[in-house]
């Protein structure tokens, strides 16, 4: 049995939408009545999943369409402002926008790159949702932010980005706390495992090499697959309806398979992969 949610006249930011795991999400809002807005750097994919956004919505809306840099605060300051001036609200806050870097911490460029992936998976949702608290509290809103288990879990080669969800996972339990009772905000987060997008095919990696990678991965999860952007969106949808998860705020929800349960090791998969793109 499938779940139809209602989420009409709801007006929804979906950050880093414009492909993967946000543009799923961006897609299942759409289909259940709301206004989207679709916003990542590259035009092109903007405008791609935009449409894909209004073709969905039963009233064929049209998506609110912002091209911009969320690293970048006046940027950000434009998206909350183009959602309110077209819409004249703001109800949910989806903060999906990531990035990852596989580097050693003795690699002599770690320390850029960290302040990179921070930029991007902690500061600039930290600004939005501060830029967003006024909206929000108008409409008893809430946020969810999209982490990760890799934030629960310590590894090689990826400090920077297990540092950043672990602090978004934090920041969500703050804000929890804290905009609850002042503002009536509800803040969630979502924890996914490997999810299929193409996020490995953006760094060069041929697409039989990126499909082997997620096959070899997804097998040994309990639930025998790969994770599929739908999977993390009916989640972020469960999470947004005031009606179906309304008593849920600092919640960390993990969508993760079985990843975590059955202790899944990845390594062997990551060391194989790299060495793979070494010579791409």
């Amino acid at each position: 049995m499938s779940v139809n949610y209602d989420f009409t006249d709801k007006v929804v930011i979906i950050t880093g939408s414009s492909s993967g795991i946000g543009a799923g999400i961006a897609q299942l809002f759409a289909k259940s009545g709301a206004n989207v807005v679709i916003t990542g750097r590259n035009g092109d994919r903007v405008a791609k999943v935009g449409k894909q956004c209004t073709d969905l919505s039963p009233k064929h809306l049209s998506a609110l369409e912002v091209v911009g840099d969320l690293t970048k605060p006046v940027d950000c300051d434009r998206l909350i402002e183009t959602t309110v001036q077209t819409y004249g609200k703001l109800d949910i806050l989806v903060n999906n926008a990531g990035f990852g870097d596989m580097i050693d911490v003795t690699n002599e460029d770690y320390y850029q790159k960290f302040l990179n992936v921070m930029n991007i998976n902690l500061n600039s949702v930290v600004y939005l949702t501060h830029k967003s608290i006024e909206h929000l509290a108008k409409t008893n809103g809430n946020i969810i932010n999209i982490s990760s288990i890799l934030g629960k879990v310590s590894g090689s080669g990826q400090s920077a980005y297990q540092i950043s969800k672990a602090a978004l996972d934090m920041f969500t339990k703050c804000m929890a706390a804290e905009l609850g009772p002042k503002h009536h905000i509800r803040v969630n987060s979502v924890n996914p495992a490997l999810i299929v997008t193409n996020f490995l095919a953006d760094m060069g990696v041929p697409q039989a090499v990126s499909d082997n990678f997620f096959g070899a991965v997804g097998v040994k999860y309990p639930v025998g697959r790969p994770g599929q952007p739908q999977d993390i969106a009916n989640t972020v949808a469960y999470l947004a309806s005031n009606s179906e998860a309304g008593f849920m705020t600092g919640s960390i929800v993990v969508a993760d398979g079985g990843h975590m349960a059955a202790n899944v090791s990845v390594d062997q998969e990551f060391e194989d992969l790299l060495n793979k793109m070494e010579n791409f």
